[in-house]
């Protein structure tokens, strides 16, 4: 490992994430491992690039060095940002796939019983079908979640990059609020809300704002289309603030005008229901048991109003096009996943449909402690009135 001080994390963060990663090799009997996936890249490397889309992978054999397969123009992104020493590059003519069989070869690596992440939204059907079929003499597995049980509990390392990217939540959403008024549009509250985010350090996040007024609050992950405010009209704001690729994100709603019963008792639902998160989450729950605690709070209304997703999600590094760790890990009935110290999610009690035509949400990303639960925000979470 080609040690430098210049990453995100000091050498010894990285080492320890390699070295877990090997020892689940181990366990599930692999020699070599393919990781394709950006956010798996990151983490191991703090390898980062917005040409993901173009094939990239990290090969990390059991004992050799590690090496990276990438697009030429990729290649500096490697030697500036990460700690890799080998990488086997291709051209824009060139054949990726080719080129990671060639690099097994050399490397002695294409006898034995190799991992490739079989989920990667960035490794298609098309190149997984060549990669398989030319591969002729050890055997191919999907090892999906290899990298991601690494990634699920956040390292104390971690934790203080997302305070950093919640400072970046939290001066988009007040400059979201500052700017709310008759006649603004949405198209305005995003502009405020980026600059504010990037103004405090934040870096361009896996998803822009989501910001919806009135009537389009309904349209589900619709965000800004230039329409005006209005008076009585609320606004429903998602934000998510990004430092170093670590997310975190939150829910708030904005109403111009004193806020109607219906609106009223949507609120206190969602600060009951993010009450009860603290005051139940801590390790050793479960999932479901969260799940649970949180629906059935939003579910004992009169407002026409539902939880019509999941309660929550990991979250944490992220690239385009999604800030969560869904699928890493989702909070929903039936899942038997214990909630341990280090776990970051985004909690979402929101309400849709209330009256049958508005949305409106509160949320909170919040830190799994060793005695409880911790939110990564001081901006408080009722309706913003103006």
């Amino acid at each position: 490992m080609k040690l430098r001080d210049d990453m995100t994390f000091a050498p010894e963060e990285y080492e320890r994430r390699l070295g877990e990663l090997r020892e689940r090799m181990q366990e599930r009997r692999l020699d070599t491992v393919v990781i394709s996936d950006p956010e798996n890249l990151m983490y191991l490397t703090d390898y980062q690039t917005t040409g993901y889309s173009f094939y990239q992978a990290l090969v990390i054999p059991l004992e050799r060095k590690p090496f990276m397969i990438t697009r030429q123009m990729e290649e500096s992104n490697v030697t500036a940002r990460t700690w890799v020493e080998i990488t086997r590059p291709y051209s824009d003519t060139g054949d990726a796939i080719q080129m990671l069989h060639s690099a097994l070869r050399e490397f002695g690596l294409d006898s034995g019983t190799i991992g490739y992440e079989r989920n990667s939204y960035f490794f298609p059907a098309y190149q997984q079908d060549r990669f398989r079929t030319a591969f002729d003499q050890g055997q191919i597995m999907d090892c999906f979640g290899i990298v991601e049980e690494g990634r699920v509990c956040k390292s104390e390392a971690e934790i203080a990059i997302m305070r950093r990217a919640a400072e970046a939540t939290e001066a988009g959403m007040q400059a979201g609020f500052a700017t709310i008024a008759e006649g603004v549009t949405e198209n305005d509250l995003a502009a405020e809300i980026c600059s504010a985010m990037f103004h405090s350090g934040g870096e361009y996040p896996a998803v822009l704002p989501y910001v919806t007024s009135g009537p389009r609050s309904m349209i589900g992950h619709a965000t800004w289309e230039g329409r005006k405010l209005q008076a009585g009209e609320h606004v429903f704001l998602e934000v998510g603030g990004c430092y170093r690729r670590y997310h975190t994100a939150m829910m708030r709603t904005a109403i111009l005008g004193e806020p109607n019963a219906a609106m009223r008792r949507a609120e206190a639902l969602m600060l009951e229901a993010l009450d009860e998160v603290h005051r139940i989450m801590r390790p050793g729950l479960t999932v479901a048991d969260l799940d649970n605690a949180v629906r059935q709070i939003i579910s004992s209304n009169e407002v026409d109003a539902i939880l019509i997703t999941r309660a929550g999600y990991s979250i944490g590094i992220a690239f385009p096009p999604s800030w969560d760790e869904g699928y890493i890990l989702s909070v929903k009935g039936g899942d038997p996943t214990v909630l341990k110290p280090g776990m970051t999610l985004h909690i979402i009690p929101w309400m849709w449909g209330v009256e049958g035509d508005k949305t409106c949400g509160i949320s909170d990303t919040i830190l799994v402690t060793d005695t409880g639960c911790e939110s990564f925000f001081k901006l408080e979470l009722g309706f913003h009135v103006k």
